[in-house]
């Protein structure tokens, strides 16, 4: 078995502390967890975790606006430049002083840092600055006469806008400047939240933290600043002026003033060339006033699209205001939760708004112009308990203390279900052995099955009095499902086909801590563990009587059961795994792994941390899926593999380096020791917490202020062998076997070079070319060499495989189906392999089980994405047919129409005509006299005559047309 394990991913936290950034395309958002990072694609709907950790929780980013360069600041103040290229860290550096804002220049020449009461603006590395050198210091700013909060960047990259605590915004200038040394922007009432300069403009919005928006408007624009020394004096009243009024001043005084007045000029002058830069204030809005709900809580983030002219604010109660400006009128309120909103920000398009809840772990973005979320992702509230595979593996299933059940893709990371029916801590989840059901117990008493078709809560199973469960497992067939209580010492047993209550076992003496169920299939075996220093193994269809009972020297904390059924494993409070025939109930081995599960010392902690870790144990034991490896995890920051038939250590993860977590060090630095003690205990009125004097505000008494212990509360393998997850106070950890990490050849021979293999295959010796590669082990050689043989050799081949790199085919295209797009193709090799040697195949069924799950889980994805995309087609094809037979339908009622008209005017046309002729005749008869009678005759003729040449032109016209 390989052991080459590296984090790959972070599911159940999408978001800690600290602001969010979107990437330059703005279809990516980036997202500080902890000391790592979360980048979620919302076009292609995946999420990916970057390869770096910090030594404290990130709290503040910045992106470049090309997308290559990301600059992240910990709690402690160290600034790392990250590459978005190589995914590493590529330069550290240390200002000992909190960040609390970073912000690139629009031409991405510079950034700036907000430290303290200053504002640091250094290079940018890049193309850009021409300069590659990490972090060289341009400019300070200071003059602020409290902590900076926030800083912008005017559109030409020449002025920086820094607001601050002491309620006033300054405008500074990055090189020298005829027009500006320093403006101060004041009348805020409260703490600077946001300062943003308008598009092309230099005036700017300012937003404070009581709720108050501020218009300013610049007396100069941008075209006007102009480079060198400041002008000082310009627009000062000159003193001749008044002494020229006074007119009480003699000769002398007034040739004196005369001078004055010339050199006033002449600075006047220079002042025209170059007139100062002012602000006034054109407008005040009161945002509070667009909520509904009053009290007193505070705006607390915002941000400015700068083409669309729109302000989005978010206040402490959960609300968020989108305005337009300059009139700042209401677009859209909306309150998204009851807890803070911590950080919001527009993409590059201004249609999508991200928005950040450390208090739910809560992370939105949201579409304003349609009113729908894009994305809507939240984690355990109050930490996660524990995890459960799909047996495809392409589900993960975890449970929380907020009373929470979440399923998890795995492919993608994101949360797409969450039940919240138990009304208590979840204590455990499993899936049946089809995967159509889930199933978790809870401190509430009760275990619900929730049916993965519908997403529902179909069965309810309780206790026959109030019991709080603590685990829950499932039998090999699905319908047996098994539960331990925790104040009550007993075992209940249910049907799910019929659900109910079909046996309590009794015979522990002390809290149920752990139940499973033997993974054979033709076995009824339940095993037990319990705090009363007993492991018991019970036959399930046996009535109420347990089958053997195995004294522990310690409490016990877990159980689990070898992949083949044949033995057990148990881990106990005092540090060790116990190892017992699941027949003969002899004990096989032991592991002592109290050492392996080191501690760190505690800020508060009066004992050493070699004292402290006489205390640690095994919380969660994980058999690998050919049984011969255990996985544990328990009260610390390691997570072990063990060789269960050698009780070796193999080898030891450690899950993070996070100092904001507690008992990280195993010493305490002796610079936080004072003769009081340690410095972390010591209060500190000055910071943002929420510890204020007696009287001074309103706060929440309830909020922790403590810091929390790393502790991994249960791990499982994935059924795929490729990976496994770990439940841990960051969140659930996920680490894959990496590939390219080692170069590990198989059977290797002198013989076999990429070159000869290459040479195999252009003489079309592709079998051999095949097993070389194998044999070399290396990806691109395999891949090249399985797709450049024909399809139609593809059975010959396979019938003629040697048995022994069956295992690393079947691996090679289980793995390729989820990325390569010759999906026919792999499928072909596939089919043949399952029907050549399908006998073989179902002797080594245990061996194979995770490269079938895997191949399983593949093909079914596949599928389900086909499914989807045809389904489209299907759809689009069925509009398109529909609007073309629309079409055809409403030209042919247009011709219709068109000819009835056509043909409406010509026989109007004839009726007209004859009509006229008609009336002719009898007017002329009644006008000539009987003496004239032939010649009317003869002009009533001619009149007939001519109007039928009349309808005849006219019939002809109808014809021609």
């Amino acid at each position: 078995m390989k052991f080459s394990y590296s984090f790959s991913n972070l599911y159940g936290t999408v978001y800690r502390t600290g602001n969010l950034t979107f990437s330059p395309d703005g279809n990516t958002v980036l997202s500080p967890v902890g000391n790592k990072i979360s980048m979620f694609d919302l076009k292609n709907h995946k999420s990916e975790t970057l390869p770096i950790e910090s030594r404290y929780n990130y709290t503040c980013l910045a992106l470049s606006p090309n997308g290559v360069s990301l600059v992240a600041a910990e709690e402690d103040g160290e600034i790392h430049l990250i590459s978005l290229i190589s995914r590493t860290i590529l330069h550290r550096m240390r200002t000992n002083r909190k960040i609390s804002c970073i912000k690139f220049s629009p031409d991405s020449k510079h950034v700036a840092f907000t430290k303290e009461n200053n504002v640091f603006v250094y290079k940018s590395p890049g193309p850009f600055s021409k300069d590659y050198s990490p972090f060289v210091l341009e400019k300070v700013f200071k003059g602020a006469y409290d902590e900076t909060t926030c800083v912008s960047w005017s559109d030409c990259s020449r002025l920086v806008a820094v607001g601050s605590k002491d309620m006033t915004v300054k405008i500074y200038a990055l090189a020298q400047l005829k027009n500006l040394t320093v403006c101060s922007l004041g009348g805020l009432a409260d703490t600077v939240v946001g300062v943003f300069f308008d598009a092309g403009s230099l005036d700017c919005y300012t937003v404070s933290a009581s709720g108050m928006l501020a218009a300013w408007d610049a007396s100069i624009e941008v075209e006007e600043l102009q480079a060198g020394a400041p002008v000082r004096g310009g627009n000062r009243k000159q003193k001749s002026t008044k002494k020229e009024e006074d007119g009480e001043e003699g000769e002398e005084n007034s040739d004196k003033s005369d001078g004055e007045e010339q050199t006033a000029n002449t600075s006047s002058d220079d002042t025209k060339d170059a007139p100062l830069l002012n602000y006034k204030r054109n407008a005040r809005y009161y945002l509070k006033d667009h909520l509904e709900e009053k009290g007193a809580f505070k705006l607390t983030a915002a941000d400015y699209h700068q083409k669309t002219k729109i302000l989005v604010s978010a206040f402490s109660n959960g609300t968020f205001l989108l305005l337009s400006l300059p009139d700042a009128s209401l677009i859209h309120s909306l309150a998204i939760s009851d807890q803070t909103i911590e950080s919001l920000t527009f993409n590059q398009s201004g249609d999508w708004i991200a928005f950040g809840c450390p208090d739910l772990g809560q992370l939105l973005v949201w579409e304003w112009q349609s009113e729908t979320y894009v994305l809507k992702q939240q984690g355990h509230a109050n930490g996660m308990n524990n995890l459960a595979y799909s047996p495809d593996g392409s589900l993960v299933a975890t449970g929380g203390e907020d009373s929470k059940v979440k399923l998890w893709n795995t492919s993608s990371g994101f949360c797409f279900v969450t039940f919240s029916e138990h009304e208590a801590a979840v204590t455990g989840v499993c899936f049946t052995p089809n995967g159509k059901v889930v199933l978790s117990s809870s401190m509430d008493g009760t275990v619900r099955a929730f049916d993965m078709t519908r997403y529902r809560n179909f069965k309810t199973f309780t206790t026959p009095r109030p019991v709080q469960l603590n685990c829950v497992s499932v039998d090999s067939s699905g319908d047996l499902i098994v539960s331990g209580g925790q104040d009550v010492f007993e075992i209940y047993l249910w049907s799910l086909t019929t659900g109910r209550l079909v046996d309590v076992l009794s015979g522990h003496e002390g809290p149920v801590s752990s139940v499973a169920f033997s993974s054979n299939p033709t076995s009824s075996q339940l095993a037990s563990v319990s705090w009363d220093k007993t492991v018991k193994i019970w036959d399930a269809l046996e009535s109420n009587s347990s089958r053997e009972s195995i004294q522990l020297t310690s409490e016990g904390t877990c159980v689990c059961w070898r992949p083949d059924g044949k033995t057990v494993s148990v881990g106990t409070l005092s540090g060790h795994i116990y190892t017992f025939d699941a027949q003969s109930t002899t004990q096989l081995s032991s592991i002592n792994g109290r050492k392996d599960l080191r501690m760190g010392r505690g800020e508060a902690d009066k004992i050493s941390a070699k004292k402290k870790s006489e205390s640690t144990s095994f919380n969660s034991l994980c058999y690998s899926a050919d049984g011969s490896t255990l996985l544990a995890g328990g009260n610390s920051k390691y997570i072990c593999i063990y060789n269960v038939q050698e009780q070796l250590l193999l080898k030891k993860f450690e899950i993070t380096q996070n100092r904001s977590f507690d008992c990280m060090d195993e010493i305490i630095n002796r610079r936080k020791m004072t003769e009081f003690g340690n410095l972390a205990l010591v209060e500190d009125r000055a910071s943002n917490s929420d510890i204020k004097l007696p009287g001074s505000k309103t706060k929440d008494m309830s909020s922790r202020t403590v810091k929390l212990e790393v502790r991994v509360s249960a791990l499982r393998f994935s059924p795929t062998g490729r990976s496994f997850s770990a439940v841990t106070t960051e969140g659930l950890l996920v680490y894959s076997l990496d590939r390219h990490l080692t170069f590990d050849p198989f059977l290797l021979d002198t013989k076999i070079t990429p070159e000869a293999i290459r040479n195999s295959l252009v003489t079309n010796q592709h079998s051999k070319a095949l097993i070389d590669a194998f044999k070399l082990n290396e990806k691109s050689l395999i891949v090249e060499s399985i797709e450049k043989t024909p399809s139609h050799d593809i059975d010959l081949i396979v019938k003629q495989w040697p048995l022994i790199f069956l295992k690393r085919l079947m691996s090679h295209l289980a793995g390729e189906l989820e990325s390569s797009r010759h999906i026919e193709f792999y499928l072909r090799w596939s089919k043949s392999i399952l029907l050549q040697h399908g006998s073989y195949i179902k002797d080594q069924a245990s061996d194979l089980m995770p490269v079938l799950n895997l191949l399983l889980k593949n093909v079914t994805r596949k599928s389900e994405d086909l499914g989807k995309v045809c389904e489209n087609n299907k759809f689009a094809i069925k509009y398109l047919l529909t609007v073309g037979e629309r079409a055809d339908k409403s030209q042919e009622q247009g011709d219709n129409i068109l000819k009835e008209v056509q043909d409406g005017d010509s026989s109007g046309a004839e009726e007209e005509e004859d009509s006229d002729s008609e009336i002719d005749m009898a007017d002329l008869q009644a006008n000539w006299s009987d003496n004239d009678s032939e010649s009317g005759s003869e002009e009533g003729e001619e009149g007939g005559s001519n109007s039928d040449r009349s309808s005849q032109s006219s019939d002809s016209d109808m014809e021609q047309g």
